[in-house]
């Protein structure tokens, strides 16, 4: 974990990853769910530098901190919830905040409001499902621009602190609607390009055939493009 000042606050992503009832269910169960999430955490965060990250225990589950990478606390939460599949109840929270770096008997740890609010989010994700801060969504949009795009809006919720949370949950096909209408628009620039580019050729030339040649090209591909963006305009449309 990479060390800061005493005392001093940095920005971090949070995940949070909360087993939903946990102080209800018996003992035993209790260990055989902590010893199930704790192995799952170590998989999914095995992928990021052990520097840029501390794991951090929590009365009903695991907080995972992580230093400059919203993407990787995003996709460390959603190859958690995959753990469902296997019987391990789990939900989390997404957060970016200030934490700091504190110091006791069991060892190095860390507080703020950037882990507070994760396990508020939390509270609010059925399992196995994930919510994110608005925050983190803004922390995701700086770190890589678009991604934001695949997180639609799911409320605004109120903790037991009376304290408001505008939250966001993951939507692939968000993204991959984003993704259409990049495509449709970079397939606009490419037939207008070439539509400048054969007027160029014309202007410069001397030949009448080769004017009336290009022109028919120009034409037809023009005619194209227009059926493309047609088709292409009305499966975006559908898939809204």
């Amino acid at each position: 974990m990479t060390k800061t000042a005493n005392g001093a606050s940095i920005l971090a992503s949070v995940a949070f990853l909360k087993i939903p009832e946990f102080p209800r269910r018996p003992v035993q169960e209790q260990a055989r769910l902590r010893a199930q999430l704790e192995a799952v955490v170590a998989v999914t965060a095995a992928e990021l530098s052990p520097a840029s990250r501390i794991v951090l225990d929590a009365s009903d589950g695991i907080a995972v901190v992580v230093l400059g990478d919203p993407q990787g606390a995003f996709r460390l939460a959603r190859r958690a919830l995959g753990a469902a599949t296997a019987g391990l109840p789990v939900c989390a929270g997404l957060n970016h905040g200030a934490v700091k770096l504190t110091g006791g008997q069991g060892g190095p740890g860390m507080v703020g409001d950037g882990i507070a609010v994760a396990a508020s989010v939390a509270e609010f994700a059925a399992s196995p499902s994930l919510l994110a801060s608005r925050s983190f969504r803004d922390a995701l949009a700086d770190a890589a621009p678009g991604a934001e795009a695949g997180f639609v809006s799911a409320g605004v919720f109120t903790d037991a602190g009376l304290r408001t949370h505008e939250l966001f949950a993951p939507e692939p096909r968000a993204l991959v609607r984003l993704r259409r209408r990049r495509l449709a628009l970079a397939a606009l620039a490419t037939v207008v390009l070439l539509g400048a580019g054969a007027g160029v050729r014309i202007s410069a030339g001397r030949d009448r055939g080769l004017i009336d040649d290009t022109l028919a090209s120009v034409r037809h591909s023009a005619a194209q493009g227009r059926e493309f963006f047609r088709g292409l305009a009305g499966k975006v449309k559908l898939q809204r």
